[in-house]
């Protein structure tokens, strides 16, 4: 049998010996390059917190962010100021005109979130990091009503155009090899937007569009048509940058869920989305052709008056009661631009309701006593709504409204949750177990809707063509 021989060899001890000391050399090297750095390194939250500052980039836009007549404006301007609160720092807003410098600055580091509202191509998660999905629109390819109506891609005879670097560039690259006969451009020149009102006035075949931004323009632009869906339901979400940690990510993950939960997110998009995803051409265009035509006679009046609204509220509520018709009377007996009852208008001093100046006057005065009624802690616009509200079937029946949501769980002081239970005054099982009973409230609802919309119009035809400031103060 084979015995286990140890062998030992002094030269190879040596070798040992040597390459031991080169180690721990090299070892005591390294840790004194260590102990020259910092111990760590701030994550991307620890960053904004620490600086107090939170650098959000956008693009500029109805649904984004804008500057208004008093302040800033737009859904994610909102949102962003949302989450800087919630972070407890100031907010940057870094709006821009071009996508492609948007998430450069965002790839290389200069802004911390990039709230575009635009759709999230498919390839983009690879790119950036992606908060969670807060809304979805489709994509929608519109055209000038009375022109030939395209069904499908392979139908457009002219070529398309988008913005450049924008979801809907994205969405036609991902097109070009099912459809190689595609012809479409992209500019850096224009904006959505823009794109619209060139279509609308026949100077674009063809744009392509997401839904939240079509609902928007066609209040403006009743003729814009539909012609096909191109892609339905894609996902919108903030983007971070790719290289970084996921602290931020997950506080932006954090807030949408807080805000969700609360009901901010849904009061937010019914502000600026609730109220015109229901669309009615014939409605819309009469509406702007009275907006030019007859609102003139009368805007002097309303600005005179309106004290605790804006006075282009005022005037969409009076388009809504009357269409701007002074001596209107409805089958319930109310009278005059601003459907003044007999009752109220003696409370209120007003002689003539069917005298245009005096009407206004009284209504005006009528809007001011309602939101003095409505609990200090409900904010603006969620007051404005419900005293519009109050206005079309009175503050007993909203009150009756506002339990009806109480009791089922939902927010009293959210107009979106409100507005949901207005109709259930007008089914027996409900409306018996308030204190005021039956009331027309899908009537009620609608009426605010309406005058939201028309309001909106009234904006924008007011910021844009400044029709209304030009005009002279009518006589008396």
């Amino acid at each position: 049998m084979q015995k286990n021989v140890n062998h030992y060899s002094p030269g190879c001890s040596r070798r040992i010996e040597v390459g031991c000391v080169r180690y721990v050399i090299v070892l005591l090297w390294l840790l004194v390059l260590i102990s020259c750095q910092p111990v760590s390194t701030r994550s991307s939250l620890e960053k904004v917190v620490d600086d107090g500052v939170l650098k959000i980039g956008t693009m500029f836009g109805r649904t984004t962010f804008y500057h208004g007549s008093e302040a800033p404006r737009g859904f994610e301007f909102e949102l962003a100021k949302g989450f800087a609160s919630y972070l407890d720092v100031e907010v940057q807003i870094y709006p821009f005109y071009s996508y492609q410098a948007l998430m450069k600055e965002l790839e290389q580091g200069r802004i911390d979130v990039v709230a575009a509202g635009d759709a999230v191509p498919k390839d983009f998660g690879k790119q950036f990091k992606l908060g969670p999905v807060y809304q979805q629109v489709s994509h929608k390819l519109v055209f000038l009503q009375g022109q030939q109506r395209p069904r499908d891609i392979d139908d457009l005879t002219q070529p398309l155009v988008v913005v450049k670097g924008s979801s809907n560039e994205h969405l036609l690259e991902q097109l070009k090899d099912s459809h190689p006969g595609l012809n479409w451009k992209a500019t850096d020149n224009k904006d959505t937007w823009e794109l619209l009102d060139d279509v609308a006035n026949g100077r674009l075949p063809y744009t392509l569009v997401d839904t939240n931004t079509l609902s928007l323009q066609r209040r403006q632009y009743p003729q814009l048509s539909i012609g096909f869906t191109v892609e339905r339901l894609v996902p919108i979400a903030w983007l971070l940058n790719q290289q970084q940690d996921d602290s931020l990510r997950a506080a932006v993950i954090e807030y949408f869920g807080t805000i969700h939960q609360s009901g901010v997110f849904k009061a937010l998009e019914d502000k600026y989305f609730g109220h015109v995803r229901d669309f009615n051409y014939v409605d819309t265009k009469v509406f702007l052709q009275a907006a030019r035509l007859k609102l003139p006679d009368y805007a002097h009046w309303f600005k005179q008056y309106a004290s605790d609204v804006d006075w282009r509220l005022l005037a969409a509520m009076s388009y809504q009661e009357s269409h701007w018709k002074p001596d209107a009377t409805s089958y319930t007996g109310v009278r005059g631009l601003m459907m003044l009852t007999r009752d109220t208008a003696r409370e209120l001093n007003i002689d003539s309701r069917t005298d245009a100046q005096s009407s206004i006057k009284g209504g005006a005065q009528y809007v001011s006593n309602l939101l003095a009624r409505i609990p200090a802690r409900i904010r603006r616009p969620d007051r404005l709504w419900m005293a519009l509200a109050a206005y079309n079937i009175g503050m007993g029946h909203l009150e009756d409204a506002r339990t009806l949501t109480q009791r089922q769980g939902g927010n009293p002081d959210l107009w979106v949750d409100v507005k949901r239970r207005l109709p259930q005054l007008e089914q027996k099982r409900y409306y018996k177990t308030t204190r005021y009973g039956f009331a027309r409230g899908h009537e009620a609802r609608q009426y605010v809707e309406n005058i939201r919309r028309y309001y909106d119009s009234l904006i924008y035809l007011d910021e844009n063509t400044r029709f209304l400031s030009a005009q002279a103060a009518p006589s008396s």
